[in-house]
């Protein structure tokens, strides 16, 4: 029975469903189609690490950092003024290591 996935996927996925002799398709995606897709992907793992068991979890970012990676290049976007950006946050805002729950304001 066919399962209907259409959604992006690593660049391996198709050679590895090979490899177990199941049949399969693929299309290549135009660039709008692919940006479009990793944001979905990008929603897809953040679930996958927030529903993710303790001992899953480091995998789980492993694989949202790769499509965060990815959303880098595909924006044309630069790793190293993305992380500048990170730090002046943390010095503007602070981090989240003080474990702080707002309950309200006024």
């Amino acid at each position: 029975m066919k399962m209907h996935h259409n959604k992006l996927v690593r660049d391996r996925v198709p050679e590895i469903i090979a490899a177990e002799k199941r049949e399969y398709a693929t299309e290549i995606m135009d660039d709008a189609e692919y940006c479009r897709a990793l944001l979905v992907k990008l929603v897809e793992e953040a679930r996958e690490v927030a529903e993710a068991e303790p001992d899953e979890i480091v995998k789980e970012l492993a694989d949202l950092c790769e499509v965060i990676d990815a959303l880098l290049l595909a924006f044309d976007l630069d790793k190293d003024t993305m992380l500048a950006l990170q730090q002046k946050r943390r010095d503007e805002r602070g981090g989240f290591e003080g474990q702080i729950k707002l309950l309200w304001t006024d």
